[in-house]
């Protein structure tokens, strides 16, 4: 599939919209690319002037810090799921096969033809796996959230919920799993990389080991409670 893409992100995580611009795409772009190759602790506004010809001031017209610019980032990444997720299911009727296509989804990297856009695809999965906790596991969690920035996340962990419920309507945690099992697809890929002793990896193989495990817990927690 070949379509162009564009996702609205919450006006509270920006000062000014960046696909309104060249500049603020381009910002981005870059911040995906660098954030990929340094590490979101070692990312600043001063190297991203750098890598895109400009000055830290220009990126500050469009965000207050760089959590709210990795949070631009996870939100969009979060509205692309959704719509993925969606698509791919809309001619499935089985209830289990459209779950276990979100775990699909979840587990591998973004399917290369999955829309017209400069963003890296592999860089911004890997990026979500690594960093994507940073942007809530923080002591102000509370207040950011009241702004509803966190909405596209939430979004798709009620898509999922819904299909669990679908699937099993006396289930009592749908929402629960839900995030749990995107959870769950984050730490795994990122153990089995790094920390593979964390994991049963080296019995099933790094492919499709996250994918496995994710079925294995879900459908027993749903069809065997």
């Amino acid at each position: 599939m070949d379509f162009h893409l564009n996702f609205q992100v919450s006006h509270k995580v920006y000062l000014r919209d960046p696909e309104g611009t060249e500049v603020g795409r381009k910002i981005i772009k870059s911040a995906i690319d660098l954030i990929y190759e340094l590490g979101f602790e070692h990312f600043t506004f001063r190297k991203l002037a750098v890598e895109i010809h400009a000055t830290e001031a220009t990126i500050y017209r469009y965000f207050e810090n760089k959590h709210r610019l990795l949070l631009y980032i996870l939100n969009w990444y979060w509205s692309y799921i959704e719509f993925l997720m969606m698509f791919g299911l809309q001619n499935i009727q089985d209830t289990r096969v459209k779950l276990e296509t979100v775990i699909e989804l979840l587990t591998h990297e973004l399917p290369q033809s999955s829309g017209n856009m400069d963003y890296n695809k592999r860089f911004l999965n890997q990026i979500v796996i690594a960093e994507s906790s940073k942007v809530y596991l923080v002591k102000e969690v509370e207040e950011i959230n009241k702004e509803a920035v966190f909405k596209p996340y939430k979004d798709l962990c009620g898509r999922i919920a819904a299909l669990i419920t679908e699937h099993n309507p006396t289930y009592a945690y749908p929402r629960s799993l839900s995030s749990t099992l995107i959870e769950a697809s984050h730490h795994q890929q990122f153990f089995s990389s790094y920390l593979p002793k964390l994991t049963d990896v080296e019995h099933h193989g790094a492919k499709d080991f996250t994918a496995m495990f994710l079925k294995d817990l879900l459908f027993k927690a749903i069809e065997h409670p």
